[in-house]
């Protein structure tokens, strides 16, 4: 069964959130706890744990600016 990564809302307001760089490269092992990427929105940036434990596949690209909730990854 696998783990859908989304943009996190951290904030009431926030709307989008740059996903300033992965921690880990696609294809790799993650355990649960782990940081997998750092979120950076306008106020805060914040490293963000593996919700699962299992192979992460990402989707999109870090540098970038996402909507909150937008899939970014997968735990496999």
């Amino acid at each position: 069964m696998s783990t859908i990564l989304t943009i996190p809302k951290l904030e009431m307001s926030m709307s989008e959130g740059t996903l300033a760089e992965w921690m880990v490269e696609s294809g790799t092992a993650v355990k649960e706890g782990d940081v997998i990427y750092t979120l950076e929105t306008d106020k805060t940036a914040r490293e963000i744990e593996a919700p699962a434990s299992g192979t992460l596949i990402q989707k999109v690209a870090d540098g970038e600016t996402y909507p909150v909730g937008m899939e970014i990854g997968e735990i496999v």
